[in-house]
């Protein structure tokens, strides 16, 4: 009896579940909520497609990626024009550090076949002289000249510096000449500035402290004399890259100090003239006479001021040279193997 109310009661509390339709299902709750993913918004049609960036890694600061496609450019090659008639070095102006040169600067190769230039100066000079004397070819190729060389054209030089130098080393031995030379900078040095004075500073400078630095009474008043003609104008770096070649020796043996000899080897190294020639230079009268098939040992007991050969001869053999003199001088210098390192 009590079995079967048990099992009506059972039965009675079963009824509402059963009587849910089929076709609804029961709900599920919602899942919880993710806070670290969130849902990306829709493409607005309106804006233009974009490309989908990349995160990318930097690297490193120190290993830079190098690629074998990106070079470094070599610089832009840079000449003058050159004219054998005239200076062909860059003057550095004394007193106000400027540069000056005889003519502007090219900076795109000519292609006039007339046109000299630094870089070609050197060639077109070489070429001269064996046209002109066919045994000049063998010195040529065994020596190379690097005062009128590219290199050497392109060197910057102190006008005043230059000849001051030259008078400094006269009747001195070369270690001499550079000690003195040396005690002389410093005489005018700072902490900030070793270069070599200014006219003006040396003009004014009383020649006892001048003589402080090893030098003579009378170099120390040559040297005034060079730096006043300077400091007043009579001789400048324009002066000496444009005037006519006679011209600047009159200009420069006027200065107390400066011999023709002293001049022609300014004119020839400093200045880079192509057509200066030194009668009166003992190694190159010596290098022609060897160069023309002369004995020079044996003229060399001779005696003499022109014992190797004569000044109107020297004219002659050098005249066919022109306007590349200073060249050939140098190569006679060569021949008998004259050392001329101390003026380059």
């Amino acid at each position: 009896m009590s079995t079967r109310r048990s099992a009506r009661l059972a039965a009675s509390t079963s009824v509402p579940q059963s009587s849910t339709p089929a076709s609804t299902p029961a709900p599920t709750p919602d899942p919880a909520p993710n806070p670290i993913r969130k849902r990306k918004a829709a493409p607005d049609p309106t804006e233009p497609p974009s490309t989908p960036r990349r995160v990318r890694k930097a690297p490193a600061l120190s290993t830079p990626t190098i690629t074998t496609s990106t070079t470094k450019p070599l610089p832009a090659n840079v000449s003058r024009l050159a004219n054998p008639n005239l200076t062909n070095a860059p003057l550095f102006s004394p007193e106000t550090s400027h540069i000056v040169t005889a003519k502007p600067l090219l900076t795109t190769p000519s292609k006039s076949t007339t046109t000299t230039t630094t870089a070609t100066l050197l060639e077109e000079a070489c070429a001269h002289l064996i046209e002109v004397d066919p045994r000049m070819k063998p010195l040529i190729e065994a020596h190379h000249c690097h005062i009128f060389s590219p290199g050497g054209l392109a060197e910057q030089v102190d006008p005043f510096e230059a000849l001051a130098s030259g008078i400094i080393s006269q009747q001195v031995s070369g270690a001499a000449a550079k000690a003195i030379k040396a005690r002389f900078v410093a005489l005018f040095s700072s902490e900030n500035s070793t270069r070599f004075p200014q006219p003006s500073q040396v003009a004014k400078t009383p020649l006892e402290k001048l003589r402080t630095a090893g030098l003579s009474q009378r170099k120390a008043e040559y040297l005034v004399g060079l730096a006043e003609k300077f400091a007043t104008g009579e001789l400048s770096a324009h002066l000496l890259a444009e005037a006519p070649y006679d011209e600047i020796v009159e200009k420069l043996t006027a200065v107390r100090g400066l011999g023709r000899w002293s001049v022609e080897m300014f004119a020839c190294f400093g200045l880079k003239r192509m057509d200066v020639f030194s009668l009166g230079d003992l190694g190159v009268q010596r290098g022609m006479a060897a160069f023309v098939g002369r004995d020079v040992a044996k003229l060399k007991s001779k005696g003499g001021k022109w014992k190797y050969m004569s000044e109107k001869e020297m004219e002659e053999i050098s005249e066919r040279f022109r306007p590349y003199r200073s060249l050939f001088m140098w190569y006679m210098w060569r021949v008998e193997a004259t050392d001329v390192s101390t003026m380059e």
